[in-house]
C-alpha cells in the first residue's frame, strides 16, 4: 500500500472535537423528538461526515487543499 492510497491523519484533537460536536448538534437537529420538523430536518444528516471525519481523524479536503492540523 502507497502513501497515496493510505488515509493519513492530517487532524489535530482540538479539531476533531470541534467536528464532532458540531456534527452531534446537526444530527440532534435531524430527530424529530430534538427539532420541530420542518421539511429541512433531513439535513441535519449531514452531520455525520464531520463526526466521521473526526473518528477517522482524516479530512479530504484537507488533504486536497495540503492543510494539516495533525501535531507531527
Amino acid at each position: 500500500m502507497t502513501e497515496d492510497t493510505m488515509m493519513i491523519k492530517n487532524m489535530g484533537g482540538l479539531d476533531r472535537l470541534i467536528r464532532f460536536y458540531l456534527g452531534l448538534a446537526m444530527v440532534a437537529f435531524a430527530l424529530p423528538f430534538w427539532a420541530p420538523q420542518t421539511g429541512w430536518n433531513w439535513i441535519g444528516y449531514l452531520g455525520l461526515l464531520p463526526m466521521l471525519s473526526a473518528v477517522v481523524g482524516s479530512c479530504g479536503v484537507y488533504r486536497i487543499v495540503g492543510l494539516s492540523t495533525c501535531p507531527r
